[in-house]
């Protein structure tokens, strides 16, 4: 009975060995990975070295000016298949004046959080965001500046955020046939049918993964998420593993879903709503963002296939009109920014998909294929899109 469940989804094993020779082999994605992860005396000299070019300038009667990388402007980022969106090494920079009374408030901030990541990385001791926040709340004003500077100073100094020892609560959850040690030795199980386990906050300590997993699938949404743990889809497929960054993915998240790619090379699905907000966020896990395009090679799955719902899904499954909502202006704006992305001349399905949304005007959420039936979703929609490749 197993091995005839198995032989029903041999499209999945046709696309991880495609994937496989697509890809570049394991021991290249590390080599890449150690290339962007400094040693913690590397971090020191880094931050030694911007405080004495602060001290020279003040010697000198000059107002100090820290230059940060500039992670706003598509004009310093450029696409590489093989990694996603990453940022040009000439990228430009945006210049903070102590002097200046609109930029002398961040100049303060960015020291301020310079000081303490050295002392993290000094004494080899880790704090969250939230930690360096409440440190001195009147100076940062709110948590979205520090997290902000963060990534500014982890761009600054070349360096992914885990090397400066700078941690961030996750908010994602995954479930399925998975085990794992995490660096305290605590072992972790996510074979539960009852309940999902939180995603790691040091993904990087991460060891000793074990898993059966044929394939992985990204859910857009917690409720979707949650949807499928209360149907037992895990159990019902062949194994698998399905993981949540609720809504637009936090870097735990992401850099966990990039972790089993690399450990375990299985197809990696995502499952989105049938719309821009969807379509975006899954092209943050496959490609990247722009504003953590400096740590794209740690962060970019590019294998990533697009499940569903797609928009084509909604006219050959004759999904219900009053189920089907129309695309707002900020949709359209959203849809047709997308269609200019770089990655999407790589992606041509895509773009057909995202030009019959265009067409139709409507989009709809995964819920929406329960007006066709309650259990449409786990028990017709995904099993035949898994068993007989409906994915792009």
């Amino acid at each position: 009975m197993e091995a005839h469940r198995l032989q029903d989804f041999t499209e999945i094993d046709k696309l991880r060995l495609q994937l496989l020779n697509n890809s570049k082999d394991a021991t290249s994605f590390h080599h890449l990975e150690a290339e962007v992860c400094p040693s913690s005396r590397d971090i020191l000299n880094r931050i030694e070295d911007i405080i004495l070019g602060i001290v020279t300038s003040l010697s000198q009667d000059e107002a100090p000016v820290l230059k940060l990388p500039n992670r706003s402007s598509w004009a310093n980022i450029s696409f590489d298949s093989t990694v996603g969106l990453q940022m040009n090494s000439g990228h430009s920079v945006t210049a903070l004046r102590s002097d200046s009374p609109s930029s002398v408030n961040k100049f303060a901030q960015v020291l301020k959080i310079l000081s303490v990541i050295y002392r993290l990385v000094q004494s080899n001791t880790y704090a969250t965001k939230r930690d360096i926040y409440y440190n001195n709340t009147q100076l940062f004003g709110s948590q979205a500046t520090v997290d902000s500077i963060v990534d500014d100073i982890s761009c600054m100094l070349r360096a992914p955020r885990r090397s400066l020892h700078v941690l961030a609560t996750s908010k994602g959850l995954i479930s399925g046939d998975l085990c794992y040690m995490e660096e305290d030795g605590m072992r972790i199980d996510c074979r539960s049918s009852s309940a999902a386990v939180p995603v790691s906050s040091n993904i990087a300590g991460i060891r000793n993964i074990v898993s059966s997993a044929k394939f992985i699938i990204i859910v857009e949404k917690d409720a979707t998420f949650q949807r499928l743990m209360d149907d037992d889809f895990c159990t019902k497929l062949p194994p698998c593993v399905i993981i949540t960054g609720k809504g637009v993915p936090d870097m735990n998240s992401r850099l966990m879903v990039r972790k089993l790619w690399d450990t375990l090379h299985v197809p990696i699905f995502a499952l989105v709503d049938s719309d821009p907000h969807g379509i975006e966020i899954m092209c943050i896990y496959k490609y990247g963002s722009m504003a953590m395009s400096f740590e794209a090679h740690s962060l970019t799955v590019p294998s990533v296939m697009w499940l569903g719902l797609l928009p084509s899904d909604l006219q050959r499954l004759q999904v219900p009109s009053d189920v089907l909502i129309p695309l707002t202006k900020n949709d359209e704006k959203k849809l047709s920014s997308l269609l200019q992305r770089p990655y999407l001349t790589d992606q041509p399905d895509w773009q057909k998909e995202m030009e019959v949304m265009q067409r139709t005007k409507v989009k709809a959420e995964i819920q929406s294929l329960a007006a066709i039936s309650p259990d449409f979703l786990t028990n017709i929609y995904l099993p035949n899109k898994l068993r007989y490749g409906g994915w792009v």
